[in-house]
């Protein structure tokens, strides 16, 4: 599966995963960073919550995004594989600026929407320049290798995570969610053992990571994101060690970002970003 093709003369939208419990009631940043991108006041966004068996899931968002101004906002859920076909549906999300995934079972999303032509229109529309964002759940299944469950703790271990196909907007990194709240670094750090090509982004709670069509990585929210990057990977002990046993990783890097600082996902440069102007 690959990030469909950006037509000539056109900007790929935005990505931006969210590491879930993000702020709804007070300051409401992350999302109101993404109102702005797709429109402030004439966005019109469509929210995905099939992850999530909460039936009040849509309706929420809906009045979440009522609430910051925007002129539309449609819940559209999929409870079948079926309804991923249905023309309604996939009319009404090829006409939004944006399309946000609430939070949930990762693995219910991608079983009922992979594959199917609401994938492909999401993927496309996002070539287009629709904004895609997602939150928990919805965050992990934004790229082409997801993380579907994997245990907690700190270290790498062999077979403490797995992996599947996610939605495929991008290959470049693989996502991982409330990543300092549930203890998440050894099993992120597995999955990169498998695949040192993709950068992974560790968000913590009511913390996004805000992706622009250049690649380019800035920090929102209250929390931290952790970058590894495996590019310089001299040596893991992965193919030859035992399931549950840890894995040897020599030249990872790690990078520690807050709000207003930035990664490039195609140097694999970090900045302190707004972080260098002192406060006045």
């Amino acid at each position: 599966m690959c990030p469909s093709k950006t037509p000539d003369g056109e900007e790929r939208g935005w990505i931006i995963p969210i590491g879930g419990a993000e702020d709804k009631e007070n300051e409401t940043t992350i999302l109101r960073r993404y109102v702005e991108l797709c429109g402030g006041r004439d966005a019109d966004i469509v929210v995905i919550p099939t992850a999530s068996r909460r039936a009040d899931t849509g309706e929420r968002y809906e009045a979440l995004f009522t609430e910051l101004g925007v002129a539309q906002v449609t819940a559209i859920d999929f409870d079948t594989r079926r309804d991923c076909e249905e023309k309604g549906r996939l009319s009404r999300i090829g006409q939004a600026s944006g399309i946000f995934f609430t939070g949930g079972n990762q693995l219910r999303l991608t079983t009922l929407l992979g594959g199917t032509s609401v994938a492909k229109l999401i993927r496309q529309r996002n070539a287009q320049g629709a904004h895609v964002a997602g939150t928990s759940a919805g965050a992990a299944v934004l790229s082409e290798h997801m993380i579907a469950f994997g245990e907690e703790g700190g270290s790498p271990r062999a077979g403490s995570v797995r992996l599947a196909p996610g939605l495929g907007l991008t290959n470049r990194f693989i996502i991982d969610q409330h990543f300092r709240q549930r203890d998440r670094l050894g099993r992120l750090s597995t999955a990169l053992a498998f695949n040192p090509f993709a950068i992974g982004i560790g968000l913590d709670e009511d913390t996004a990571a805000f992706i622009a069509p250049d690649n380019t990585l800035e920090v929102v929210g209250s929390g931290a994101v952790t970058v590894i990057d495996a590019a310089g990977l001299q040596f893991s002990s992965m193919d030859r060690i035992e399931e549950g046993e840890p894995v040897c990783l020599l030249g990872l890097s790690v990078h520690m970002l807050v709000s207003g600082a930035t990664f490039n996902l195609h140097t694999r440069q970090a900045s302190a970003g707004s972080l260098i102007t002192p406060k006045e």
